[in-house]
């Protein structure tokens, strides 16, 4: 078998076979298939695309390059959530400590965030003390004692993914919806999870843009997920607006604390209650009743079970549970201004993906993997799309501990609105729901 005739097979449209597919992924992760010909293959996917038959082979591939973890040894059903990513979005905080409440167990491996997206591991760093990286036998304790844990991810996990994600994302063949389903869906098989619910975000905040877009890449995940044997669903969410008022780590888990205690913004309640609820029901919670199992994690909000659990699991992982008890125990930034509004009228638009670029800028995300963060920054807004606004009003306000940053962040942030004399149309939050 050559790497010349299988890449010659895709560029001229023909379909590769399993065996094919296994020779390229495990060739290049052992080093013996160079750069300049993974290259073109994945250039020649982007451009003729994969069938189903092909994506599911090539999530395989990568799922099985490295380690499989067996979640066999931890009782009872395991859930796991994946999100697209957008900006905002702390819902795995929310969500995961409520499913556990309600007897499932959610032991997920989660990532840190890089370009305009935020990192689960990285907001829960700001808890002092709060261990991310965890030994597979302490993961597993952690699980066992507290129905949850999300831990940074650890062993050799999809290495070939791994590696030609990072091709990709130097070759501009990220967009294409096979590869980026067999990235996601490798990763998610390889984790051991029995149930996978997929978050697949749409608007100017996410990678997915249109709803198109978003419903073919949450199908094929889905399908991907029932082809490797696990019960696989998906919503379609809104990201044409930040979810929440807050970006940036800190601020955001404090935002999630405040949502399990019944007080937080409406629109991240609701998203976080839909994927809860669709969690429960793949477990077989209520008999798969969304409805039901809707009611089921209002409960565990309202009785404060589910706060109680993420304390525990935050302990458990060497944090400080009183940063959860208590969230005016996390440090302020020491500069914040306030960005007031231009003009009255209506918040029409916002540039979701620009916001999040912001809080970038501000301190509180990265463009490479090891730049350093700052967990205070980050940006509170007070006005958000379909929000009335009159003249000078405060729309919203930075936070930094860089001074030097805020003209940029401010002047960015400001061309990030659009302010106009109409209403703008209501979006929904779940666009779509796929198999739950």
């Amino acid at each position: 078998m050559r790497m010349y005739d299988i890449i010659t097979t895709k560029k001229n449209g023909g379909i590769l076979s399993a065996a094919e597919i296994r020779f390229a992924a495990e060739g290049y992760t052992r080093g013996e298939i160079p750069d300049y010909q993974m290259s073109a293959l994945l250039m020649a996917i982007c451009l003729c695309g994969m069938n189903a038959e092909e994506t599911a082979a090539l999530t395989l591939a990568l799922a099985k390059s490295g380690d499989m973890v067996d979640l066999a040894c931890i009782p009872g059903v395991k859930v796991d959530k994946h999100s697209t990513g957008g900006v905002g979005d702390k819902t795995t905080l929310i969500v995961s400590p409520i499913v556990a409440a309600c007897g499932v167990v959610v032991a997920k491996m989660s990532g840190r965030g890089l370009g305009h997206t935020g990192g689960t591991v990285d907001k829960l760093e700001a808890i002092p003390g709060m261990r991310m990286s965890l030994s597979q036998n302490e993961f597993f304790s952690i699980v066992r004692k507290t129905g949850v844990c999300v831990a940074g991810q650890s062993g050799d996990l999809a290495p070939a993914d791994k590696k030609i994600y990072a091709l990709r994302d130097a070759t501009a063949t990220v967009d294409s919806i096979p590869l980026i389903a067999a990235s996601i869906m490798s990763k998610k098989i390889a984790a051991g999870a029995d149930k996978i619910l997929l978050d697949v975000k749409t608007g100017s905040g996410a990678f997915m843009k249109t709803k198109d877009d978003a419903l073919a890449l949450a199908n094929v995940m889905v399908a991907l997920g029932k082809a490797a044997g696990k019960k696989t669903a998906a919503l379609v969410t809104d990201m044409d607006a930040p979810l929440g008022h807050c970006i940036g780590n800190a601020l955001e888990l404090q935002e999630s604390v405040a949502v399990l205690r019944g007080e937080g913004p409406d629109d991240l309640a609701e998203i976080s209650l839909s994927l809860a609820s669709a969690m429960l029901a793949l477990a077989g919670k209520c008999n798969g009743d969304v409805e039901a199992c809707r009611n089921l994690a209002g409960e565990a909000i309202t009785s404060g079970r589910a706060l109680d659990t993420l304390a525990k699991m935050v302990e458990a992982q060497g944090g400080d549970r009183r940063y959860i008890e208590n969230i005016s125990l996390f440090p302020a930034a020491t500069f914040r201004r306030d960005i007031l509004a231009p003009e009255s009228g209506f918040v029409t638009a916002m540039d979701t993906e620009s916001c999040g670029a912001v809080s970038c800028i501000l301190g509180a995300g990265r463009q490479t993997a090891a730049q350093a963060i700052d967990h205070a920054a980050g940006i509170v807004l007070h006005k958000k799309p379909g929000d009335v606004v009159v003249k000078d009003n405060v729309l919203a306000v930075l936070h930094t501990n860089n001074a030097a940053a805020l003209d940029e962040a401010a002047e960015r942030f400001l061309a990030s609105i659009t302010i106009g004399a109409q209403a703008p149309e209501v979006r929904p939050l779940i666009v779509a729901r796929i198999g739950v």
